[in-house]
């Protein structure tokens, strides 16, 4: 669901099409016919933003026609009967009306996939970039939970990461709510743990989502910003205004490997080293942790990030001495050793890798997380469903802005197109340029063929790119990337987030397109 993972995550799909050659039933349910339909039994072109009423209409069939484990569900779970109430409005033609599809496919898809002896739902950005990202991830679970598709080989939810650390970054404590370890910040007994190793008090209260950053750098409360790793001015929603914002701070300091759109604003750079130059561990999507070691000599005017963050803090009074960076993660594994504790550089030279939990080192590493709802026979902690309501995309289009834009990745260029765009001149790629991808319906009563310019606006801004007339996309929908620079996508996507995770609503907005060039 809400996966371009040929593209956005070339590897997982490369295994996923190979399972299917192998018997794998494969659902894609996408607004767009992506390439993993190719593969696929059946295909769901849903519309943009609908995929609560989809997944709680599958709910309503599987509850109605009792395609669940009553004894899972009252042993295992909690609120049931709220579920139950909530998916009751439901029905496949309701829901039908709100995702484009028809009954039959709602009902056959909730047949399928509750009756299956094994099923996972794998998700990504299509899911997690509106203003209801986190509803959407609660029924992805409710779904699981639901079925029993939870805690065995085979099953369960699988959310695909955007980048290759996403996961060990945020496992490290780069979340505003968490300590190191996914520790909750307001949790008295872990955060006296970290309190009591580095000498100071932590602050209980979680911090800022980068959402609240911005609002706080707009009334003026947030006055500087230190930015590692990212290129917000590219990355963000609504890009005029998040220049406005960058260019109303006090301080700006970027921390990266290239000068990005972002450190080309910044008062301070501060020259990083990039996965080569670098030593220590990744942790992956499925809680993999590996080491990465040195591969080319860093340039010498360089440092590795702990190192300049380790030499900022020192200057600011908190010294920071560490050698290496098996220092920071043995210091990570003895403070979250529920976690780490097991997993030392000298095992994962040896085996490898290692899945977290894996609490000692005698553990072998926990393959396949909530086995428990199997294993144990008495469960303390039951997990709880949690009931969410559909809520259409914030801008609907109209009269005046006739057309949905959705955005997303393109296989070539990485995110922001930082590092791919420093290419080998030789290298033969794809797309080399950004389009608007739109279907021949609607690029025949704009008259426009395949590029051509066209200006494509927003209630926010307007730019001017190519078409790419294809069946990829249904009508009504043209899509776009955000990867390419003299194309600046993100002036366009609307400044709605989502009020919990503070995710921007990347993936509707409505606007208007008009013919401006001939071919060139």
């Amino acid at each position: 669901m809400g996966s371009n993972t040929t593209e956005a995550h070339p590897i997982i799909g490369n295994r996923i099409k190979k399972a299917v050659k192998s018997g794998l039933k494969m659902i894609v349910i996408d607004p767009r016919k992506i390439d993993m339909v190719k593969s696929a039994d059946r295909h769901l072109q849903i519309e943009v933003g609908s995929d609560i009423a989809l997944m709680n209409s599958m709910m309503h069939v599987i509850i109605n026609e009792g395609l669940y484990d009553p004894a899972f569900i009252n042993k295992y779970t909690n609120d049931f009967d709220r579920l139950k109430k909530q998916v009751e409005k439901y029905t496949p033609e309701y829901a039908a009306e709100i995702t484009g599809l028809s009954p039959q496919e709602i009902i056959d898809t909730a047949r399928i996939y509750a009756t299956a002896d094994k099923a996972m739902i794998a998700y990504t950005l299509g899911i997690t970039e509106h203003h209801c990202g986190v509803n959407n991830v609660f029924d992805v679970g409710n779904l699981a939970l639901l079925t029993g598709h939870i805690g065995r080989e085979g099953c369960g939810v699988m959310p695909l990461r955007g980048q290759n650390n996403v996961q060990g970054a945020g496992d490290m404590g780069c979340l505003p709510n968490q300590l190191p370890g996914s520790f909750s910040i307001t949790d008295d007994e872990h955060r006296a743990r970290f309190e009591k190793a580095w000498g100071v008090e932590i602050n209980p209260v979680s911090g800022d989502t980068q959402t609240r950053a911005f609002e706080k750098m707009e009334n003026g409360a947030v006055k500087a910003l230190y930015c590692i790793g990212e290129n917000p001015l590219m990355a963000d929603v609504h890009m005029n205004h998040t220049r406005q914002l960058l260019e109303k701070l006090d301080l700006l300091i970027v921390q990266d490997i290239f000068l990005t759109e972002t450190a080309k604003l910044a008062d301070v750079v501060l020259p990083a080293r990039s996965w080569g130059e670098v030593d220590g561990t990744y942790t992956n999507t499925d809680r993999r942790v590996q080491r990465i070691r040195t591969a080319v000599a860093a340039h010498p005017n360089t440092k590795d990030d702990w190192e300049i963050i380790s030499d900022i803090s020192t200057r600011m009074g908190y010294p920071m001495k560490y050698n290496n960076s098996e220092e920071i993660w043995d210091e990570m594994r003895s403070l979250a050793w529920e976690l780490y504790g097991g997993i030392s550089y000298a095992r994962l030279d040896k085996e490898y890798s290692l899945h977290y939990p894996c609490p000692d080192e005698s553990h072998p590493g926990t393959f396949i997380l909530h086995e428990r709802f199997y294993n144990e026979e008495e469960v303390s902690t039951p997990s709880s469903f949690i009931p969410v309501p559909y809520t259409e995309p914030i801008e609907m289009p109209d009269e005046e802005y006739p057309f949905t834009l959705t955005t997303g990745r393109r296989y070539e260029s990485y995110n922001t197109h930082t590092q791919t765009k420093h290419y080998a001149s030789g290298a033969k790629l794809k797309q080399t340029e950004e389009s608007v991808d739109m279907h021949p319906d609607d690029a025949a009563k704009l008259g426009v063929e395949s590029g051509e310019v066209v200006e494509v606006s927003s209630r926010r801004g307007s730019v001017q790119v190519k078409v790419k007339v294809t069946e990829q996309v249904a009508p009504g929908l043209v899509f776009m990337s955000f990867h390419f620079s003299d194309v600046p996508t993100n002036v366009l996507t609307i400044n709605e987030y989502d009020p919990i995770s503070g995710t921007a609503e990347f993936k509707a907005c409505a606007v208007k397109i008009k013919k401006l060039a001939a071919a060139v």
